[in-house]
């Protein structure tokens, strides 16, 4: 069986959590999960606990999908240093780099 994603968890949590609030029982909580989204009793109680500890849903990201750069090696090495330095991956790193930059092509494209 495949791993969940990050999405697919943060959506089993939340659909916990859903039924948490509205009074459904932990017991009968972890029976509809694993009947409504597939999963076995097992990981539809860790889903039912996890939410337990939540105030509220969790946020749900987009998925992502691999996408391969080529990009200098100097480039590479003080990305991994980053990396290493800071405790976030390289996706992590690299994807708020490149928000950054389109958000502030756009602003100078309408502004300038």
């Amino acid at each position: 069986m495949a791993r969940s994603t990050k999405t697919q968890k943060a959506l089993n949590v939340n659909a916990a959590h859903g039924l948490l609030s509205r009074g459904v029982s932990v017991t009968e909580a972890a029976t509809i999960l694993a009947r409504e989204r597939g999963l076995s009793l097992r990981q539809a109680y860790r889903y039912v606990e996890r939410a337990r500890t939540i105030r509220r849903a969790l946020p749900v990201g987009e998925p992502s999908v691999p996408a391969t750069f080529k990009i200098p090696r100097d480039v590479l090495a003080q990305l991994r240093a980053y990396s290493a330095s800071n405790g976030l991956s390289l996706s992590a790193i690299v994807t708020r780099a490149l928000k950054r930059c389109l958000t502030s092509t756009r602003q100078r494209r309408r502004h300038g």
